[in-house]
């Protein structure tokens, strides 16, 4: 009787005691914040090239297949694949180590070309490259850092390679069988990146709050350096740009880019 009476007295303290605590745990479990941003064309949306298939033509000759080395939205004007990451490069973000995911990213050679044009990766993933179309493929993958693989596709069948080791740019695949196929893999140790879609747009998640981080924005065919958001001209050095993350969204809103950019 003793021992809860002592209890029922003790225990609204301990609980007002322990109440902050919680609290705290929780508010710094949320502490992260999101990126979002659109990119856009800053002027008549370019029409892309038609490619005329001069190998496997019986095949390859029944796709639409045009240049994808920019694509850019006929309405909206959204420019499709630019790729923004947090920099942890030379004067980049310091970010704590992040354990792998050790997810399989799927690259298809189908219908004569790659599927996606774009991959990003971190480090421990492993990159699937299948095939199929009813005709043979190969992939050449210009690595710095991993071992460069130069693969042949048989139909139906897949290869995998393991990324080990992040890469400084985004690194070309090639089917040297088909010169006009190409796509990007991006290995970052990190997963703090995106590819912008359709539209443009890129949602960056998870993002450690209450710190400047450092953006590199890529884009295949040219430079984003020079660009407008809200009316007003920036400068973005080397493709970088700092930003102070707040908790919850971060949104840059409409990024137009010079049709200069990609000249």
């Amino acid at each position: 009787m003793k021992t809860s009476l002592i209890w029922s007295l003790l225990f609204p303290v301990v609980a007002a005691l322990a109440s902050p605590l919680v609290a705290n745990v929780s508010l710094s479990a949320e502490e992260t914040g999101t990126l979002k941003m659109r990119f856009v064309y800053g002027g008549d949306p370019p029409t892309p090239e038609d490619v005329v298939p001069n190998k496997d033509v019986q095949v390859c000759g029944q796709h639409d297949l045009v240049d994808e080395s920019l694509l850019v939205d006929s309405g909206n004007k959204g420019i499709k694949n630019v790729i923004v990451y947090v920099y942890t490069g030379r004067g980049g973000s310091d970010l704590p180590e992040i354990e792998p995911k050790d997810e399989v990213h799927v690259l298809a050679n189908k219908n004569c070309r790659f599927e996606p044009r774009v991959i990003v990766a971190q480090t421990g993933d492993t990159l699937r490259i299948t095939n199929p179309d009813p005709i043979g493929h190969n992939a050449n993958l210009n690595f710095f850092r991993n071992d460069a693989q130069n693969l042949m596709i048989p139909v139906g069948q897949q290869k995998d390679v393991k990324l080990e080791e992040a890469e400084p740019t985004a690194i070309p695949v090639d089917c040297n069988i088909h010169p006009w196929m190409r796509a990007y893999v991006v290995v970052l140790e990190h997963p703090f990146a995106d590819v912008s879609g359709d539209d443009g747009s890129i949602t960056i998640e998870g993002l450690p709050a209450g710190e400047e981080l450092t953006f590199r924005v890529y884009h295949e065919t040219g430079r984003i350096d020079e660009v407008s958001i809200d009316g007003k001209e920036e400068s973005w050095r080397r493709s970088r740009f700092d930003l102070d993350i707040k908790p919850g969204m971060n949104d840059l809103g409409d990024v137009i880019v010079p049709p200069a950019a990609f000249e």
